[in-house]
């Protein structure tokens, strides 16, 4: 053994500890091996940061970008009530009915662009419903690797196995010859996660910062939690008169943060803004300020009494504290004559004003440079006043209303990335046609796009690229394959399946699964031929053994998933390590019983 080979197989043993134990990030371990492999001479410098180019790196920013346009457009919501219309209330139901779509779209298209599909969704779905996303992101991320092996064109090793197979002589297998491996994988897959789920996968709550900013400023300024609805009654006092007239803030300790009339929301309606009969008024304050102005004015109070967690799971307004700048044009001028109401459509809540807290009666205060001013209003608005150059707000702006009106766009762009992929075109331009398509029409911003790349996924995936350039070059990967085939030679098939089945496994972790069948197949077809065993399904095996990508997050789709479903490697060990051998066990079955002893 070669002392680069050495080398080699020391830095994956080294990085297997890292990423187990967890000491270090495992972003920032992948960027290690990076840097230490030219150190020890294994990759030249010109391959350093090659996986910062590699189709899997540039697929997923590409993914990210559109995925992101498509839950800016509002598709997602569309799919959203047609799932919960299938699923019901039951969320047992809802799970499997969202695992078994993902795994069939994944019999014919990319699982990366599947997951990019539907993970808006997903994060949607499991805020509305209260559902730990950790419990939710990998069964879905397992149920499209596993979707992929229903059809020889659902992921790129199955695709790649009939080239192979017809450079070897042999013929190629038809379009659903994997077939019932695959729905055999995914509805055992998603069986095994409606049963045993709550006892493999962790339950960590998605750390929003947006939510997390709105709940420590209720914390800290005392701020009403309950949102509350009232009409105005066809009898109502309150007809014709004027918001300013009312007083509600200085009489009734109460803000009006919305109107309602004829299906149209006026968010911080000014001052002058006049009530009338059947509006519906959104008002934040206590119960008994509210049941008495009620009383006062023959208002109905609505049975739609909604929490601010309730209000979070749309999120589509909020708080925001807001800091007057150091020489901006207001310095001077009260809030009235601002107009904060009429101008930017927020509701001034509280004013903190040379030091001293008002919660009324401070619409005529003077502002001075570095007051701040609490207000609740649409993030859109919020986001207005951001750019303002009188203000700072200090507080993370939530995602605005979708653009409903680019949802025929977005589709057309996520549609043409797809049937472009699907008919043969690189995959990385296929998908950036479409990302690029969304930034053309309006869909994103520039800006945004790059917002919506998640480094850490891509640092993880470009590190560990080189280390199996290193395996390959050095020769490490073909001494391990070649010595195990070896010893392969008069042993029981059954065992010379599992072998096969658990090597390709392991290659797939750390080259990626086409090198890992590109290796793998040309060794199987001629031990097969040794062992008079027929070559095609051994082959076969290792192609659908390469999707098995359970136990560490560097496959595609478990990497895009680790951030937002807050995972661990410790969680892909536990539930990745038994999807793993429930994979061989019915792929290893299913050739022997119903392919080779036939």
């Amino acid at each position: 053994m070669s002392p680069d080979i050495i080398l080699v197989l020391t830095s994956l043993l080294v990085m297997i500890i890292l990423f187990v134990t967890e000491i270090i990030r495992v972003d920032v371990v992948a960027l290690l091996v990076l840097i230490l492999l030219p150190m020890f001479g294994l990759i030249e410098k010109e391959q350093v940061f090659s996986g910062f180019s590699s189709n899997a790196v540039i697929s997923i920013i590409a993914v990210m970008i559109l995925g992101y346009g498509v839950d800016q457009s509002g598709i997602m919501n569309r799919l959203i009530k047609f799932i919960f219309f299938i699923a019901g209330k039951s969320d047992r139901r809802l799970f499997g009915v969202i695992s078994l779509m993902i795994g069939a779209v994944s019999a014919f298209m990319q699982n990366i662009g599947v997951i990019a599909l539907f993970l808006p969704a997903l994060i949607k779905i499991t805020k509305h419903k209260g559902i730990s996303p950790s419990r939710f992101f990998m069964p879905m991320g397992f149920a499209a690797i596993l979707g992929g092996t229903i059809s020889m064109i659902g992921s790129s090793p199955l695709i790649l196995l009939n080239d192979l197979m017809e450079h070897g002589g042999l013929q190629k297998f038809s379009l659903f010859s994997v077939t019932p491996i695959g729905l055999t994988l995914l509805f055992t897959g998603t069986g095994f996660f409606l049963l045993f789920g709550k006892y493999v996968l962790p339950s960590r709550p998605l750390e929003d910062i947006v939510t997390k900013h709105q709940q420590e400023l209720i914390a800290s300024w005392s701020l009403p939690k309950t949102l509350f609805e009232l009409v105005v009654s066809n009898d109502s006092p309150l007809i014709g008169k004027t918001r300013e007239s009312v007083k509600l803030k200085e009489h009734y300790g109460l803000n009006l943060i919305a109107m309602v009339e004829k299906d149209e929301i006026r968010y911080a309606p000014w001052r002058q803004a006049s009530f009338s009969a059947g509006q519906k008024l959104g008002i934040f304050g206590s119960k008994e300020n509210v049941e008495r102005l009620a009383s006062d004015y023959h208002l109905q109070v609505s049975k739609y009494v909604t929490t601010f967690d309730d209000l979070q799971k749309d999120a589509i307004a909020g708080f925001a504290e807001v800091i007057v700048k150091p020489h901006s044009s207001i310095i001077g001028k009260t809030l009235r004559e601002v107009s904060l109401r009429k101008t930017f459509g927020v509701e001034p809540l509280v004013l903190l004003n040379s030091g001293i807290e008002a919660r009324s009666g401070f619409s005529d205060k003077t502002l001075k440079s570095g007051d701040i001013i609490l207000v609740y209003g649409h993030w859109k608005y919020i986001k207005n006043l951001s750019i303002d150059k009188n203000f700072i707000v200090v507080t993370p702006i939530g995602s605005a209303e979708t653009k409903s009106s680019k949802e025929i766009i977005a589709s057309i762009c996520f549609l043409c990335s797809i049937v472009m992929a699907i008919s043969g075109v690189y995959l990385p331009i296929a998908l950036f046609t479409g990302a690029l398509g969304m930034i053309l029409f309006g869909v994103i911003g520039v800006d945004d796009a790059y917002k919506a790349i998640d480094w850490q996924i891509i640092f993880l995936l470009a590190g560990l690229i080189p280390l199996g350039l290193a395996m390959k070059q050095t020769g490490a990967a073909e001494l391990i394959a070649y010595n195990i085939m070896n010893l392969l030679e008069g042993k029981h098939i059954i065992i010379i399946l599992l072998v096969i089945a658990s090597l390709t496994t392991v290659f797939t972790l750390f080259l990626s699964n086409v090198a890992a069948t590109i290796l793998l197949v040309p060794l199987v077809i001629d031990m097969g031929k040794i062992i008079d065993v027929d070559p095609r399904y051994l082959a076969l095996l290792v192609g659908v053994c390469a999707s098995n990508s359970f136990l560490l997050p560097t496959h595609q789709v478990n990497a895009l998933l680790i951030v937002p479903g807050k995972y661990r490697n410790l969680d892909y060990l536990k539930a990745g390590g038994i999807m793993t051998m429930i994979f061989l066990c019915i792929t290893v079955c299913i050739i022997y019983f119903c392919y080779l002893s036939s």
